[in-house]
């Protein structure tokens, strides 16, 4: 939901293991912030639990590619890639490879946890008594939320496919969850209305301008 659950309580917060990579700068940033990074390479990253913007240093000698999948979780010993994690990263501070690879990777993190993602669809409720969570989605109204609704409570469904074959006005809910995501993650966008609320990322902390 937002930052806070039903409850009132802040969720738990889970950490990131694996990284996509989004763009691999092997001489750092540009020159008016080499002075931060020592013009060492860097990688900016998004993570596959929570949607994270993260920063990375690479191990000495190592380059990575562009849509890698890297390791990152606290076994340091398992990490084959990466020397370093250096902290999270805002929307607005991507540079423009990252902004492009966005959609590519947010895509294939969905597709590759779709019984997460089908798990939303079949269980998720509401976030107030005049709003649910479905209708954070972009492209579902009142009238599409409830089909949905209707639609689970005969049986559940089971995959991406199944969702689009039943309710054929949702023939991409894969890339319905890639846009919501686009927009929790866009700290350039003011959050209101529906877009104050976090469903599929953690709140970004206070924006790193460089």
């Amino acid at each position: 939901m937002d930052n806070k659950n039903k409850n009132g309580k802040k969720p738990t917060v889970k950490k990131e293991e694996n990284a996509v990579v989004l763009d691999y700068l092997s001489r750092g940033y540009v020159k008016s912030d080499m002075s931060k990074f020592g013009g060492k390479p860097i990688a900016q990253a998004i993570g596959t639990e929570q949607f994270t913007l993260l920063e990375l240093a690479p191990k000495n000698g190592v380059d990575l590619e562009i849509q890698d999948t890297v390791f990152i979780g606290k076994e340091k010993e398992k990490r084959d890639k990466i020397f370093r994690v250096l902290g999270k990263l805002n929307y607005e501070n991507l540079t423009a490879t990252s902004r492009i690879e966005l959609d590519y990777a947010i895509r294939d993190i969905v597709e590759a946890h779709e019984e997460k993602y089908v798990k939303f669809f079949n269980e998720t409720d509401s976030v107030s008594t005049r709003l649910h969570s479905l209708e954070l989605i972009p492209g579902i109204g009142k009238k599409y939320m409830w089909d949905i609704i209707k639609a689970r409570e005969q049986k559940p469904f089971e995959s991406f496919e199944d969702i689009a074959e039943r309710l054929p006005t949702l023939a991409d809910p894969a890339g319905m969850i890639v846009n919501r995501v686009k927009q929790e993650l866009d700290t350039t966008t003011p959050r209101r209305g529906k877009n104050k609320y976090y469903i599929f990322t953690q709140p970004p902390r206070s924006s790193r301008k460089r």
